[in-house]
């Protein structure tokens, strides 16, 4: 089918006279594999909506007036503006008045916003379980009651124009298979790998058994020199390989986190064993695209983590590198690779340091 949307020029907006706040929150990748791995355990529905043109819902609270639009000026009244009422897609706070519109909506239906991350709702008693996940115009629903989530479909169907695709089979670019007789969920980004491979003419590449060559130590000092160099690497796409990777090691790849975190280091300044360094976790990612990220299959929902520190791996600065994993039930639900802040004087502090980290995940993760 086509599509044509109008979509106003909200860069020529003045802040504190067309817009005050811009922040809307979205549901956190871990929040997501935390609900997928209660659903798996409880084993409850998954279904999901869409909300059609999500973001004209939002009724304006500030004066703005827009030219008429290109092709459908009014004939006679060519020197009249248009006022606005609604939210338009383009304009600063757009997103965040949709989220108070729709946040309002569940708040009435009785759900209480979730304070560990306020893209999640729940409703949680004696008869009813379920888990909304919002993540902007997309929502996850989880749910005990076939007949109650009908009747929060039907809630929904008469206060917005919404898509309803059944049970979730793709969110976010990622694809969910269950298997309820053994309670898991597993992720994977198949098609989103192959799709990044084809961008960055990687399809046909041989394939590595590793995301990193352990006889390669990245530094500074490998950066372009010349200009002759300079200009070498300046038609590199860099910095949109790695956001690429970044996001397939933030949803359902945590096997190639340590990769991705050393090569994020050289974004504004990269040569060309960098470059080689990247293509080697794309290779990698060749051999292993459909590798699934397995949620679930515990018999409850048990937080347990564990968290390392190498010292002083970063060669140009001494820092060391922090790295931990959690699980709910049998699934790995966060994880993070990360170079520490400052330099550890000894292995000793950078594993407190690690454990710093950790802990604070840890009492996230118990707060959700």
């Amino acid at each position: 089918r086509y599509k044509a949307r109008l979509v106003s020029r909200g860069f020529t907006q003045t802040e504190g006279v067309d817009y005050h706040e811009t922040y809307a929150p979205v549901v956190k990748m871990t929040s997501i594999r935390v609900l997928l791995s209660i659903v798996a355990i409880h084993d409850l529905e998954l279904h999901q909506m869409d909300v059609k043109t999500a973001f004209l819902n939002g009724h304006l609270e500030e004066e703005i007036y827009m030219q008429q639009p290109e092709g459908f000026i009014a004939r006679g009244n060519e020197h009249l503006v248009c006022k606005l009422k609604r939210t338009l897609y383009g304009l600063k706070q757009s997103p965040r008045v949709w989220y108070q519109t729709i946040d309002k909506f569940f708040a009435d239906m009785g759900f209480k916003r979730v304070e560990g991350d306020y893209g999640l709702y729940v409703m949680w008693n004696v008869d009813v379980k379920c888990i909304i996940a919002l993540y902007v115009d997309d929502l996850l629903f989880a749910c005990n009651s076939m007949a109650f989530m009908t009747k929060l479909k039907e809630s929904l169907h008469s206060e917005y124009e919404m898509k309803d695709l059944g049970e979730a089979k793709f969110v976010l670019g990622i694809e969910i298979e269950r298997d309820r007789t053994r309670r898991v969920i597993y992720l994977n980004q198949q098609q989103y790998i192959e799709n990044v491979l084809e961008r960055f003419n990687m399809s046909e590449c041989k394939p590595a058994s590793t995301p990193m060559d352990v006889s390669v130590r990245l530094t500074k000092s490998q950066a372009p020199a010349t200009d002759k160099e300079k200009q070498e690497m300046a038609s590199v796409p860099y910095q949109s390989a790695v956001g690429s990777l970044m996001y397939a090691m933030t949803c359902t790849r945590p096997d190639i986190a340590f990769a991705v975190s050393t090569v994020s280091r050289f974004c504004s300044n990269y040569g060309t064993a960098h470059w080689v360094a990247v293509k080697r976790i794309m290779r990698y990612l060749k051999g292993t695209a459909h590798y699934r990220l397995q949620l679930g299959g515990g018999a409850q929902v048990l937080l347990s983590g564990y968290c390392d520190a190498d010292w002083a791996g970063d060669l140009d600065e001494r820092k060391s590198t922090t790295g931990y994993a959690f699980y709910i039930g049998g699934g790995l639900v966060s994880w993070n690779s990360k170079r520490q802040t400052t330099v550890a004087l000894s292995t000793a502090e950078a594993e407190y340091m690690a454990a710093t980290q950790a802990t604070k995940e840890a009492l996230w993760l118990k707060q959700l």
